[in-house]
């Protein structure tokens, strides 16, 4: 049997600041959250990384294998030496946090209001390989934006919860958790904070999430920002399912989407075809081994960051170990990788996403470091009500871990229209 704290996170080692966490809390009760990691499971982590069979090295000088084992290991020596996890944990716990039973499962969030009249209620869905950590630095400017050169009337109401299986949110037991259902969790959050409106925005599931929500159309959602959209046109989708050629007749811009997207599904994104195919299989190892996590999780955040491969130089070492650790100190690597069975889909397919089906205001921010540069041809086609269309030039994947201030700008920016509605 696992060690206690390699069991259910929220049962297991995380405790309430003053409600105890129990089953018999009424079920729309808002709890306080704090974390807090025994010790015993830090000193796990360590010896494991520590006590790491390593494997041969590379057979070439670059990273066309995977992750060079002489970066990782660095990783790792730092990661078992010289890494906190407790700043992390106090940052965490200097935020509101709380958890609520949601459709039978404990659901937990950050929920910080804004000190200026009116704010707009956000919902932020984080995605894969990332959690809640990625928008920590992004709240700041979010909430009061005054003080990040912004105004006042900018401000939003933020609230950011762990998709179920991820980070101290319950992990499901049976199936179903695919994004339709987490967004119709995601509405009931909202609204049993207390939002009669309020607005959505996602990057990697959270895109896929905030595209499911705004097709359902909750009373209340205004509107939906993504940074990851669905924009590919069905014969792009063929093209690429095919291994070319590239369809005839796109510009500049298309072209240059194909042939990344094209490389990306060609190269880069077994991955993901393991989480569809063989989440369990794939579990017993991340589950066992918090090396063997971190190399499946530094490779993707080294891709999808703008960095030019060394993610050091968008993220600090700490911020990325950060992850890592949540989600090895949690024992949500198997449960994360569900996600992905469940939504066994194109998340960049329109016609899979169903994108022209969604009447809401659409807005869009294109991050030159994201997995493809979603054209705005292709972004009309896909949205017809797309209302906010911007390409700027910084950030990737990981916008507002990576970027926090511009991504709170372009927030800003895109919600403007929807305010005092």
């Amino acid at each position: 049997m696992a060690p206690a704290f390699l069991m259910n996170p929220v049962t297991a080692f995380t405790k309430s600041a003053s409600v105890p966490m129990t089953r018999e809390s009424p079920a729309a009760e808002i709890r306080p959250f704090r974390v807090s990691i025994p010790q015993a499971a830090l000193d796990d982590l360590r010896q494991r990384v520590l006590a790491t069979r390593w494997p041969d090295r590379e057979t070439v000088n670059d990273d066309s294998q995977g992750v060079k084992q002489a970066t990782l290991q660095e990783l790792a020596r730092y990661w078992a030496t010289d890494y906190d996890w407790r700043k992390v944990e106090t940052q965490l716990n200097s935020l509101p946090q709380f958890v609520t039973h949601i459709d039978g499962l404990d659901i937990h969030f950050i929920h910080v209001k804004s000190r200026h009249p009116h704010a707009l209620p956000l919902i932020i869905t984080h995605g894969w390989p990332g959690s809640i950590l990625e928008m920590i630095d992004a709240i700041g400017p979010l909430t009061d934006p005054t003080a990040f050169g912004g105004k006042a009337e900018d401000a939003f109401d933020v609230v950011i919860p762990s998709i179920p299986g991820y980070g101290f949110s319950e992990r499901p037991a049976q199936t179903g958790w695919g994004p339709e259902r987490v967004g119709r969790a995601w509405d009931v959050l909202m609204k049993r904070l207390g939002y009669t409106h309020y607005v959505s925005q996602g990057g990697d599931h959270g895109s896929v999430i905030s595209d499911a929500m705004a097709r359902q159309a909750p009373a209340g959602l205004l509107g939906i920002h993504l940074s990851m959209p669905a924009t590919l046109p069905d014969a792009v989708v063929q093209a690429i399912n095919n291994g070319g050629p590239a369809p005839v007749g796109l510009s500049a811009k298309e072209r240059a989407a194909f042939d990344s997207l094209y490389a990306f599904f060609s190269r880069n994104a077994a991955y993901g075809a393991m989480m569809v195919t063989r989440p369990q299989t794939v579990g017993y190892a991340l589950s066992d081994s918090p090396v063997g996590l971190a190399g499946w999780m530094y490779e993707k955040i080294a891709q999808w960051t703008y960095s030019g491969g060394v993610p050091e130089r968008s993220l600090t070492r700490d911020q990325i170990l950060d992850d890592i650790s949540l989600y090895w100190l949690t024992n949500s690597a198997v449960s994360a990788a569900r996600f992905y069975w469940e939504n066994n889909n194109n998340n960049f397919s329109a016609s899979a996403q169903k994108t022209r089906d969604i009447a809401l205001p659409v807005a869009v921010t294109v991050f030159p470091g994201e997995i493809y540069r979603a054209p705005e041809t292709w972004t009309r086609q896909a949205y017809p009500s797309l209302m906010y269309f911007h390409e700027v030039d910084k950030g990737g994947h990981f916008a507002a871990w990576e970027e926090p201030e511009l991504f709170a700008r372009e927030l800003r920016d895109a919600f403007r229209p929807l305010r005092g509605k």
